[in-house]
Order: structure tokens, then sequence, then C-alpha cells
């Protein structure tokens, strides 16, 4: 996805949100990297997700913290573990599980902090969970993705936020119950409250999946420059890359996939909006091949 003049204020409010996190006084030090680094690279024929990248090393760099929303994201997995007995339940008492699970993981999609659209604090995850839930999938390609599952050896899962992990567990409990090769993806450096492969590890995740890689380094969604083998052989090798969110939409969009990709996430911008033409706020299975 190419750069809207939205998301210069998206990118840095959440700038200051995460130097604010920090806590050690680099506000200021902070946005003025991110202006520089932004006003360097604005254009609307550059990705996303690359400006983004480049803006919040710079932001990183300024504060001096590796990663201001650890403790953050932590407390995400604990709060959104609280309500994976509903989520089973939903799941459990539905009359297609797969669907139900696919749902359920999308509606984790919300614990996106410090971006105005989502919410600020793992606190209010409560507040929006069951309503998120009841809201069902506005733009709906489940049945694409099914079929593309079924056809599969081989899923590459790659992994969003974290808080979002706990319920992307349950739809890859399904995909394994299906017979399927489970492989997850996540960042390969801490970068906003992605998950890493500290935070993969710390939740389990390495007991639910059949491996992990890394996009090979600090980067928002997927890089080509930072891809190492591992995940460029996963790739090649799967049936379908499941990618979770918006940051894995705005960089994978933009690029040769060799492989069909099903995008699970809830439109939390205009920008992201308006490229799968829907209403913001919208939760979306959109697969393309």
């Amino acid at each position: 996805m190419k750069t809207h003049a939205d998301c210069a204020s998206c990118l840095l409010k959440r700038v200051l949100f995460q130097a604010r996190l920090a806590g050690n006084g680099t506000e200021f030090a902070a946005v003025q990297a991110g202006v520089r680094e932004y006003a360097r690279l604005m254009s609307p024929d550059i990705c996303s997700a690359e400006i983004a990248t480049h803006v919040h090393a710079a932001a990183y760099a300024a504060m001096g913290v590796r990663d201001p929303y650890a403790g953050m994201k932590a407390e995400a997995d604990r709060v959104a573990e609280r309500y994976v007995p509903d989520a089973e339940r939903f799941i459990d008492s539905s009359g297609d599980r797969f669907a139900a699970a696919v749902r359920v993981s999308i509606v984790g999609n919300i614990m996106d902090f410090g971006m105005g659209a989502a919410i600020d604090s793992p606190e209010e995850f409560g507040d929006v969970f069951r309503s998120l839930l009841e809201q069902g999938v506005g733009s709906d390609q489940t049945e694409e993705l099914r079929k593309l599952v079924e056809d599969s050896g081989s899923v590459l899962y790659a992994f969003d936020n974290c808080g979002e992990i706990q319920f992307d567990r349950l739809l890859i409990r399904e995909i394994r119950g299906m017979g399927k090769r489970v492989v997850g993806v996540v960042r390969g450096a801490p970068i906003l409250n992605d998950v890493s492969m500290e935070d993969a590890l710390r939740v389990g995740m390495d007991r639910e999946l059949d491996g992990i890689v890394t996009t090979g380094g600090f980067c928002i969604g997927f890089s080509e420059d930072l891809m190492g083998e591992d995940l460029r052989r996963e790739m090649s090798g799967a049936g379908v890359l499941i990618a979770k969110g918006m940051a894995n939409f705005e960089s994978l969009s933009d690029m040769e996939v060799p492989v069909p990709v099903a995008y699970l996430l809830r439109a939390k911008c205009l920008p992201v909006a308006a490229s799968l033409n829907v209403p913001v706020g919208t939760n979306v299975v959109r697969v393309l091949c």
C-alpha cells in the first residue's frame, strides 16, 4: 500500500505515544527525529510500511530504548488470556469452527495501541471484546481461505500484535486439527507492540506451531531486503500465507509474494480501508492470489 497524506498524523501520533511509554523525557527528540525522517521520505510512490519503518527507527534511536512497549505487550497478553475461555466457548458453540476461529482472531486485532482508531491500553479490551465478536466479518472471504487451507500441506501464519496472538492460537489449533503444518512468522526485532520471537516464546507459541521464523530485522510488516532464507523457503513452500493486521497488509500488498495471501484484519484507518474498499472499522478477510 502506498503512502497517503493521512499517514503523517497517525504515524507521528504513534511516535509520541511510544516516547511517553519510554518515560525518559525524550518526547520532543523522538517526534523531531520522526518528523525529519518523514519529511525526507514522504512520497505517494513509497510503501507506507517502508516509511513507517524508517520513522520508527529514527524515533527509537532518539529515545534510546530498545522496546518501549515491553511492559504493555506483556500486559496485553495477560489481559487477552482472560478472554480466551469466552472465545473458546464461542468457537465450540458455533456451527462452523473454522469460520468462528477466523472471527475470533480478527477481534484480537483491536489490540493496536496508540493509533486512535483502536484502543490505547490493554484494559480497554474487555469493553469491546463481545461487541466486536458479535459484529462479525463485514468483508468476508472466509470460504476462499478455507479452500486454500484445505488444499495446503503447509500454512504460513504472520502474527501482528501481542494480546492478539492469544486468539491467533485458537485459529492455529483449528488449522493444525485439519492436518496442516503451520509455521509462524514474527518480527525480527522489537517494533511497536508487534510479536517478536521473545514475545512468541513468552506465551508458548512454540508449542502451538511446527516452527517459527522471523521477518529478519526491524521493520513494519515485511521487508524484502531483510528476509532470510528460512522465511523465503517457508513462503515458497506454503499453500497460503495468513497475514494478520494492517502492517502486514501495507507491506505485503506492495510486494511480489510467491504464495496466495489471506489478510485477516480490522480496517482501523482510512488509507487501509480505502485500499480494501470497505468502511473504517470493518472486520476483513481478504484473499489475494
